[in-house]
């Protein structure tokens, strides 16, 4: 199908999500840090930046980036104000008074006290912008207006009724009738312009920060949830896509995955399933939609991680009432005529493939007969199984990207030294690297990662750092406490980025 990682070039790169990034407001932005990384991303000898999710996110649901109400917005958290400030047409912005000092956790509020501040800049706009900045406002407006006009509404309409679960919105709204939508453009037009300018700014500074990261030789790795929320503005906007009621909007069947080795009642999400077929063929409306997403995620990256991807080969489908996922089913996917027509339409799909967990023969045969690379997980190869697929030797193709760990991992320091990994495992570690002794054992990890067969290796920039538990980004299943680990100015120190940058030189993959 395509050859994502290229065929001869081992290449190598960092996993640090935008949020993360040390930043005066309490959180990461597009501005000077995101530029200041790309700086020491080449010093370390790298040419990949993985990143998480970029579309907007909520306190409802933790600040996920995997939970967002919108699969084609970006998130206007990470619009950078300083950049703003210095715009002819807004030198009046306040900013002293926002700044936090730096905790090394993201201050979610404090980033969201900066909303403000936006609405300021837009009377700015408005009031004295030059004629190519409003040309380009415009044009942006027209070209995105496919799903933009969806999702301002939307989001004025979660402010209005206090709520983002438009299945509980009066009727007129949450079954789109015309007339109702045609008033509430008209009374809320204002609000909705505004909605539509932070959405401007932020594309703008991420294609300035991508146009950056190409001048820099730096790849940037997107991520794509296979699902969306149900109180996403895709999702009320969309309906005949999703298995919903057509008259209650409620779905029939939600995802997850099923009973296994980790949980004896399976993983409940809870997300909407997408209508995949119509008859025998594949649903027109799902396609068209899945093209706008995909055209647009390949718009902002280089390369993409499709997320569960399993699910298009089968996926698992419970009831929508179900307390557990245990009674749910498995139902056919899109399979490969799904990427067919996405390529048709598209062109090359520079697509990873996230293969991790529960893979069966159907899932492998659909990822190689694309030709797509899987990921390999370093945290997972030493459960005894000499056969585990993880294990660096046992890797069948180097057409695959190799990972300490995810975002959903421990750190490798935390998952060594912790209780989580038993003696017998910690001694097969020490084994397999080689090691006499169980100090800097995540130099060791990364060692693993970055002289494997693999043509991308991809480190968190926790584990370049050696920092524990505490730093980890994720723990799936926990409620809160998620998504906010950041950076510190100092952090990333010259010594450190020449030593990993030496390393990568030694694996060839400089």
């Amino acid at each position: 199908m395509n050859d994502p990682l290229g065929r001869e070039q081992r290449s190598s790169g960092l996993l640090l999500h935008i949020t993360s990034l040390p930043g005066r407001f309490g959180i990461g932005t597009l501005g000077r840090e995101a530029e200041a990384f790309l700086e020491q991303l080449v010093r370390a000898g790298q040419s990949a930046w993985q990143v998480l999710p970029l579309n907007p996110t909520s306190s409802v649901f933790g600040y996920s980036p995997y939970a967002s109400p919108s699969a084609l917005a970006g998130n206007p958290l990470l619009i950078d104000l300083e950049s703003i400030q210095a715009e002819s047409w807004c030198p009046d912005l306040e900013l002293s008074s926002l700044e936090v000092p730096a905790a090394g956790r993201v201050d979610f509020a404090a980033a969201e006290r900066c909303g403000c501040r936006l609405e300021t800049a837009f009377r700015g706009f408005c009031k004295s912008a030059p004629l190519r900045d409003r040309d380009a406002f415009n044009e942006f407006k027209k070209n995105q207006a496919g799903w933009l006009d969806d999702y301002a509404l939307f989001t004025c309409f979660c402010r209005r009724f206090q709520t983002g679960h438009w299945l509980d919105w009066p009727e007129e709204i949450r079954v789109r009738d015309p007339r109702a939508l045609a008033v509430a453009r008209r009374d809320h037009e204002a609000e909705t312009e505004t909605v539509v300018f932070r959405q401007f700014l932020f594309e703008r500074q991420w294609l300035k920060l991508k146009e950056s990261a190409e001048q820099h030789g730096v790849r940037l790795i997107g991520d794509i949830p296979i699902y969306v929320n149900l109180d996403s503005a895709d999702a009320w906007a969309h309906p005949e896509i999703f298995d919903l009621d057509q008259r209650t909007r409620k779905p029939g069947a939600v995802a997850g995955v099923p009973p296994d080795y980790f949980s004896a009642t399976g993983q409940l999400w809870g997300n909407p399933l997408y209508n995949w077929f119509n008859g025998s063929s594949l649903n027109q409306a799902v396609l068209h939609w899945w093209e706008n997403r995909m055209r647009r995620m390949l718009e902002w990256f280089h390369l993409v991680r499709l997320d569960h991807f399993r699910a298009f080969a089968k996926y698992w489908a419970v009831p929508a009432d179900s307390r557990t996922a245990e009674c749910g089913q498995w139902r056919p996917g899109p399979g490969s005529a799904f990427f067919q027509s996405m390529q048709k339409r598209l062109g090359p799909l520079p697509l990873i493939a996230e293969d991790l967990g529960e893979i069966t023969p159907d899932v492998e045969a659909l990822r190689d007969e694309l030709e797509l690379p899987g990921m390999k997980i370093l945290q997972f190869a030493f459960d005894g199984d000499p056969g585990n697929i993880h294990l660096p030797h046992n890797y069948s193709s180097p057409c695959c990207v190799v990972y300490p760990g995810t975002h959903d991992n421990n750190t490798v320091n935390g998952w060594f030294y912790g209780p989580e990994l038993d003696d017998a495992s910690r001694k097969r570690v020490m084994e397999y690297v080689g090691a006499g002794n169980p100090h800097d054992m995540h130099w060791n990890i990364i060692r693993l990662a970055l002289q494997s067969i693999a043509r991308l290796a991809v480190i968190p920039v926790q584990d370049v750092l050696g920092f524990g538990a505490d730093c980890r980004m994720n723990t799936p299943g926990r409620a809160s406490g998620n998504w906010a680990w950041q950076l510190k100015p100092q952090d990333l120190n010259p010594g450190v980025l020449d030593w990993l940058a030496h390393l990568t030189r030694v694996y060839g993959r400089a």
